[in-house]
């Protein structure tokens, strides 16, 4: 494995020479600079994947070299060696980017130990993107599936917003993967690693919903008998998903914003304020525009929560992932029932393609557990036999009562039902012949068989009279 490059920014060449021969012996490769500029001049020549520099120095200093740095297409982590009194600048310069910092006189098993973690992170990283990458070229993002033009749309926006600390609003239909959305962005953001909490608003009775997001004191009402730390809490330094926010009472939402605006939270029955360090995402099915209209979400916190919005489209509209969908499902099953189904059969997939799936992919995995399960101990394929009774037949639903309905009296014959139906079909179409036979499930020729004998019946019953 080749050594990284580290470079050595100091303008004290003892100090200089001593870092680089002591970095050099750790097995990496060093070179050194006097300043800023000659650091910025052998940065970009060089491409070192750490950069070890002092804040103070003459022409430019560690502060501005490190800007350079976080704006260059390269990647590299910058360590600023920083003297007594001047830590707080470098706490500010790790909010900039900075990996670390080290104060002088340089203690040599801590800076080894914090290029070893930047040398590991960095290998992590660059293993990370790969992975990404090839994941995304197979139409693969975290738990999301999807080669189509909207689900690679979906891809780029999660990758442009998780790096950043805006509030996301995630709409779509019931079942279209809103959390996995918000999983796939605290995954992909610097929060990873830290907790992702997810509540459902909707599941939460109202009198509860204060305590679970906020948390509460033992006494704060009937029944607290303990301190219980609140959702906001437990996600801390993390992520916390608000699914079905439009669902959560109006006062609570009052309270939701000031925590938003203040970074603040006062647990129920408590007088003191903590400190809170959460991404927040929400998520809601229904269109937030009217529900602010209706007053179930408050306008001040929809435009806070709306920094940034991903619709998730229904299945229907991207039924060319059906393919990569069930063959990611299936394997998904296959280890949580210790199956090994490959693939469906070409009937299935078909059924499959014809259906508009209302439940969005969400349902699409039940249909697929269920198979799965059905499936006997060897089996590779799934048949049409392990497909939900029925599956993909539209269901009959009560006419209204209106022109188009048909109205049958009880100990009406089949034959004169079928005829009225058909008659009645042929009316709303206007007698569209072939827009009637589709509509009824029947072929051309069948219907034009069945008007026939209408026509001859009707002879029949005019000459006998």
């Amino acid at each position: 494995m080749t050594a990284e490059k580290v470079l050595i920014v100091e303008d004290e060449e003892n100090e200089r020479t001593g870092l680089a021969e002591l970095v050099t012996s750790w097995g990496f490769r060093t070179e050194t600079a006097r300043d800023g500029v000659e650091g910025l001049e052998k940065f970009n020549a060089w491409g070192p994947a750490i950069v070890v520099t002092d804040i103070k120095m003459p022409r430019m200093g560690g502060m501005e070299l490190l800007e350079r740095i976080a704006a260059h297409p390269q990647a590299a982590a910058v360590v600023l060696l920083t003297a007594q009194g001047s830590v707080d600048l470098a706490v500010d310069a790790m909010k900039g980017g900075a990996y670390d910092f080290i104060q002088k006189p340089v203690d040599p098993a801590r800076l080894k130990n914090i290029l070893s973690n930047a040398v590991r992170q960095r290998g992590a990283e660059v293993e990370l993107e790969v992975s990404r990458r090839k994941l995304r070229d197979a139409g693969i993002l975290g738990s999301l599936v999807g080669s189509s033009r909207k689900m690679q749309a979906i891809f780029r926006l999660i990758e442009m917003v998780a790096p950043s600390t805006a509030s996301v609003l995630i709409t779509g239909e019931i079942g279209t993967g809103k959390e996995l959305v918000a999983r796939s962005i605290h995954d992909l953001s610097p929060r990873k690693g830290k907790p992702f909490v997810a509540i459902n608003c909707s599941a939460i009775p109202e009198t509860l919903m204060e305590s679970e997001i906020f948390g509460h004191e033992k006494g704060a009402f009937t029944g607290a008998l303990e301190r219980r730390a609140g959702c906001f809490e437990l996600a801390e330094e993390g992520t916390l998903l608000l699914d079905e926010i439009g669902e959560m009472p109006v006062n609570t939402q009052a309270k939701l914003l000031r925590v938003l605006e203040d970074r603040k939270l006062r647990r129920l029955g408590s007088k003191v304020e903590t400190i809170v360090d959460v991404r927040v995402l929400a998520a809601t099915n229904k269109a937030p525009e009217d529900a602010v209209a209706k007053g179930a979400l408050r306008q001040d916190l929809y435009y806070r929560l709306n920094v940034f919005q991903i619709q998730m489209p229904p299945l229907r509209e991207h039924k060319e992932d059906l393919p990569e969908l069930v063959k990611y499902l299936l394997s998904e099953m296959n280890r949580k029932h210790e199956r090994e189904v490959a693939l469906v059969g070409d009937a299935v997939m078909e059924d499959l393609q014809r259906y508009d799936w209302p439940g969005n992919v969400r349902e699409l995995r039940n249909v697929l557990e269920r198979a799965v399960i059905l499936c006997e101990p060897g089996e590779k394929v799934v048949e049409l036999r392990h497909l939900p009774p029925g599956f993909g037949k539209q269901q009959l639903q009560p006419l209204p009562a209106s022109a188009d309905a048909l109205r049958l009296s009880v100990g009406t014959t089949v034959g004169e039902a079928e005829r009225q139906l058909i008659l009645k079909t042929l009316e709303s179409t206007h007698n569209n012949k072939t827009k009637a036979a589709e509509i009824l499930g029947i072929s051309l020729k069948t219907l034009h068989n069945k008007l026939k004998e209408y026509e001859a019946a009707s002879a029949g019953a005019g000459a006998g009279s």
